[in-house]
């Protein structure tokens, strides 16, 4: 059949229009295609990390400031909310579970601590009320937190969405010379131990005999009954943690230890020499030892400045001065929320991670990966590396026994309030 010409036209025209369009779709797909795909904010990317893996702090005195504030008591009261309460330094609370939810915090370690004034008298005791006081406020709260004493458990706690739990003891005056209560600690969930706070125990020393001006009684840093304390650590798979330390105590330990070692709250040395920071060294000992430190948030460890509380950016100086001495292994965060009493700008509290994270990946030299590990991969790699070794110790190394010596309780004047039935002669000097 012949077109008429009326239809020719038509046809043509439609055919014309379909061309074009085509044409168009192409193009605008090409132009579509080659668009740049809207950029991720620092603050999206740090979310996202965040939301995928652990943030493990490393320390953190909550416990402590409600012993100090509310003598332990938590049955009425409201952790969800600490800013409420007023407390006895004048400065609220820096944690509670709504901020720690906000600042992402996927795993913590629980500072189990009293003061260096129980030690010969009542310390056991009272760190034991302290393991009790955490076992209730964790019990208290099921759905935001779980007790923890792996690496494992702390993955399932963070994919349950609850914040991984662990006891750290802090101060090696907790034990009173004795593996027993070294060994019972441990079965009650603490993973890691301080060996002395700010005070010398009769086995090690601390960081203030490093001090210029120092007249403290010295043990010349870890003796070998100290030895002893940190091979039973390693079979048991009990982190030594040398934050509080003295320098000679520091290097024993690496001289002795077969499993990597963390600073649960240490900075870096040479940013801000005070003597609980990490000198370059001693740096270089930790990444030999595959260890960790965790990078503190007291302005008296950051900036060494009374009159100077510091920034985000100086955390910042301190967790990059140890990257570059000690390596992207070596590094992690151990803040000491409710254990200082003033905090950087922009940290002032645990709601305040992302705030680090951010200005971390906006350096423009941290990967995610980096990021990763500094949040708590690197804990992780040292807790599972502390489990497999004493999974071997304890085939062949049988648990240590025997007493410290009498002469070194008496050395710092700790023998009045101990009942020295297993050290016959004082016994009986003393009957």
């Amino acid at each position: 059949m012949a077109l008429t010409r009326k239809q020719v036209i038509i046809i043509g025209s439609v055919g014309t229009i379909l061309v074009i369009a085509l044409v168009v779709g192409i193009t605008v797909g090409v132009v579509v295609g080659r668009r740049k795909p809207t950029p991720i904010t620092v603050e999206q990317r740090a979310s996202k990390i965040l939301a995928n893996n652990p943030l493990i702090d490393g320390h953190n005195d909550w416990a402590w400031l409600i012993r100090a504030n509310f003598n332990n008591t938590i049955n009425d009261l409201d952790l969800y909310d600490m800013t409420q309460h007023s407390v006895k330094n004048s400065t609220p609370s820096h944690t509670d579970i709504t901020r720690l939810r906000i600042g992402q915090v996927g795993g913590q370690f629980w500072s189990i601590y009293t003061s260096c004034t129980h030690q010969g008298k009542d310390a056991t005791i009272s760190f034991m009320e302290q393991i009790d006081l955490m076992n209730r406020l964790l019990a208290k709260y099921p759905d935001v937190f779980q007790m923890v004493k792996t690496a494992d458990e702390i993955r399932q706690a963070f994919a349950a969405k609850r914040i991984a739990s662990l006891y750290g003891v802090e101060g090696g005056q907790a034990i009173e010379s004795s593996f027993a209560i070294l060994r019972l600690f441990y079965q009650m969930g603490v993973r890691y131990m301080t060996l002395t706070h700010n005070c010398n125990n009769p086995w090690a020393d601390q960081n203030q005999i490093d001090r210029v001006d120092s007249t403290l009684i010295k043990n010349n840093g870890l003796t070998d009954f100290g030895k002893r304390i940190v091979a039973e650590m390693n079979r048991l798979g009990m982190l030594v943690d040398l934050a509080h330390v003295s320098k000679q105590t520091m290097i024993d330990v690496f001289d002795t230890t077969k499993s990597p070692v963390i600073f649960s709250h240490s900075s870096a040395y040479a940013v801000c020499n005070h003597t609980r920071n990490v000198q370059d060294d001693v740096l270089q000992l930790v990444k030999k030892n595959n260890g960790v430190v965790m990078v503190a948030f007291a302005p008296g460890f950051i900036t060494c400045n009374a009159s100077n509380i510091g920034t985000v950016s100086d955390v910042a100086e301190h967790i990059n001065h140890i990257r570059n001495i000690a390596g992207i292994e070596s590094i992690g965060l151990g803040a000491d929320y409710d254990g200082i009493g003033t905090t950087p700008k922009d940290l002032e509290d645990v709601s305040k991670y992302p705030k680090l994270i951010e200005y971390l990946l906006a350096q423009g030299n941290w990967t995610d990966d980096d990021i990763i590990k500094l949040i708590g991969g690197n804990l992780l790699r040292v807790l599972e590396s502390n489990e497999q070794i004493a999974q071997e110790l304890q085939k062949t190394m049988k648990p240590e026994e025997g007493l410290i010596t009498s002469d070194e309780l008496q050395k710092y004047n700790l023998t009045e309030c101990r009942n020295l039935d297993m050290y016959p002669k004082m016994a009986n000097s003393t009957s």
